[in-house]
């Protein structure tokens, strides 16, 4: 057997004119030797059936097998695995697994290139993230878990956004319950720290809300389209310290009138803004 490093010096595919050989040759290498040999002519990529058309160059991906059938996906150079599994027209269809960083990120069912069907994923410590059903590459219904297996939230999803269905804390106890893509929605970080308290709307945070980190306070205001700051807002130090209240929009700090303190409370400028300029 040709060793992986060596191919090019050892064989060099190019001076053989028989394809037929090269067919025999090309049989007996593993699919990591014929990632080393698809780089030296287009000749050879056809040979070894890599779907360049489908799976182009800019993309960073090289496809082992043919447009039907199974097959695998690396990307280029770290010849790290991104995907195994079925194929139909070049496009991903049937069962198949994803990898991130060779670890195992999602399995599950695929229709035209799309997640479409049962599907479960995984955090990187593998352990079950997400199991329930897909619908055009996005979450259609289902149980989240957080990393110490306990049910996060239950229930269906619009365009991957939860929409019907219930939500726990990492403990287990029922927190909020979502109709429509409305309520009031608790989050929480994966160590039960409150993450986020307020208003949702059309699946995201939409209305008055607050937002925490490592349990401290350090927003509370309005949010738009799951983004804070289009509203009135005031923004935190640590230890609950004002550090700057006023108006935001489309997710900037000061458009309009605002105040601004410094860590021991004493206002440092009050006036006008805009997109984080004083005027």
């Amino acid at each position: 057997m040709v060793e992986n490093e060596d191919i090019k010096s050892k064989i060099d595919l190019r001076e053989i004119k028989s394809s037929y050989i090269k067919n025999i040759i090309i049989s007996f290498l593993n699919e990591k030797q014929k990632l080393e040999i698809i780089k030296y002519s287009k000749e050879l990529q056809k040979i070894c059936l890599i779907g360049i058309e489908d799976y182009k160059k800019k993309s960073g991906k090289y496809k082992i097998g043919g447009k039907n059938g199974k097959g695998k996906e690396y990307i280029i150079n770290t010849k790290k695995l991104i995907f195994e599994g079925e194929y139909l027209n070049g496009e991903r269809n049937g069962k198949g697994k994803e990898y991130d960083n060779g670890k195992l990120k999602f399995e599950g069912e695929y229709l035209n290139g799309k997640r479409n069907g049962k599907g479960k994923e995984y955090y990187k410590n593998r352990k079950l993230k997400f199991e329930g059903e897909y619908l055009n590459g996005k979450r259609w219904i289902g149980k989240e878990h957080y990393k110490n297996g306990k049910l996060k939230f239950e229930g269906k999803y619009l365009n991957g956004k939860k929409w019907n269905g219930n939500g726990y804390n990492i403990n287990g106890r029922f927190q909020f319950e979502i109709k429509n893509g409305k309520g009031n929605i608790k989050e929480y970080y994966d160590n039960d720290k409150l993450e986020f308290e307020g208003e949702y709307l059309n699946g995201e945070r939409n209305g008055k809300g607050k937002e925490y980190d490592d349990g401290e306070l350090i927003f509370e205001g309005e949010y738009l389209n799951g983004k804070r700051w289009n509203g009135k807002g005031k923004e935190y130090y640590h230890y609950d310290k004002l550090e700057f209240e006023g108006e935001y929009l489309n997710g900037k700090r000061w458009n309009g009138k605002g105040k601004e303190y410094n860590r021991y409370g004493e206002l440092i400028f009050e006036g006008e803004y805009l997109n984080g300029k004083i005027i």
